[in-house]
């Protein structure tokens, strides 16, 4: 007979994440100004393209070393990122942010699914649970309507949007170990801009006036952009997709607390749902471990001194 224990374990590299997501969902509120300048999709363009050359200006030696298989990486990573980001923006236009934020949680349960389709790994048990948890929390965080399942075109362009975030996810993972980290990263950012850029044409922004607001927020936003990509590329190398999709849905939890000393104030089902999240992130990191019997342990002994 063997008994079993859980065990809470975290690695250096999720710690690594863990820190990121809460400098991320501080960046809400810098985002929320931004766009008080800036049409959204300029904004995002704009922000990544600075993200791409304070990558590239770091990287400019490795950079001449650049293969097929990365390049490849790079643009698929980074339509994945620009879509997962301006999507969503655009979503909002005609969506409440509450059914926009509900939609857009729907990439918890969509990296398992497209792990296992696409990859064909199974996630393991804690790490499901952890997803399950988290996903009831961004629902309680999200505060969705009474007609949350009807599906306009606001909706559909956000799903689609929470689509892209899981693959951005899947796909860091699927590459990781195989590119180089700075070379994915500049291609990354850099097709992430242009494709931003090239999204301005079907909704119809231009190009808004550059005040000092937006070039500063611009610049710290993009600095940031590029610290979280090549963090993810590089973390996700030993972090499994599951286990950092629930690391990742502490972001709103944290745009909550920075929210709150703004001065917002969270309803007490908001609350409720952090603390899902909070606890699911918690679970994510518990491993299911054996432990060996006192007449296994002999049985070993006897083998080994055989």
């Amino acid at each position: 007979m063997s008994s079993s224990r859980y065990a809470f374990s975290i690695k250096p590299q999720e710690a690594i994440l863990i820190l990121i997501t809460m400098f991320w969902g501080g960046t809400f509120l810098a985002v929320q100004y931004a766009v008080t300048l800036s049409d959204p999709f300029f904004f995002v363009g704009l922000r990544f393209a600075t993200a791409a050359l304070v990558v590239a200006l770091f990287s400019l030696k490795t950079l001449r070393g650049l293969t097929m298989k990365e390049l490849q990486a790079g643009v698929a990573i980074g339509v994945s990122i620009a879509m997962g980001y301006s999507l969503q923006t655009w979503g909002l236009q005609t969506i409440p942010s509450s059914k926009s934020a509900f939609i857009t949680a729907m990439y918890v349960p969509l990296v398992p699914l497209l792990q296992w389709l696409c990859l064909g790994r199974m996630p393991g048990l804690m790490s499901c649970v952890g997803i399950v948890l988290a996903f009831i929390g961004l629902i309680f965080l999200a505060g969705p309507g009474d007609n949350l399942l009807a599906m306009g075109p606001g909706e559909i362009i956000t799903l689609i949007g929470a689509v892209a975030i899981a693959a951005e996810i899947i796909l860091i993972s699927a590459w990781a170990g195989k590119v180089d980290v700075k070379r994915v990263t500049v291609v990354q950012l850099a097709t992430a801009s242009i494709v931003a850029f090239v999204a301005m044409v079907p909704a119809g922004e231009s190009v808004p006036p550059m005040s000092t607001g937006l070039v500063v927020v611009a610049l710290g936003l993009g600095i940031f952009s590029a610290i979280i990509q090549v963090t993810m590329n590089w973390a996700q190398r030993s972090v499994s997709p599951t286990r950092a999709t629930v690391i990742y849905t502490g972001e709103p939890v944290w745009a909550g607390i920075f929210g709150r000393l703004a001065g917002e104030r969270l309803p007490m089902l908001a609350l409720l749902g952090a603390a899902f999240i909070v606890v699911g992130v918690l679970v994510s990191e518990l491993k299911l471990k054996k432990k060996k019997t006192q007449s296994q342990t002999d049985n070993a002994t006897v083998n080994q001194e055989s």
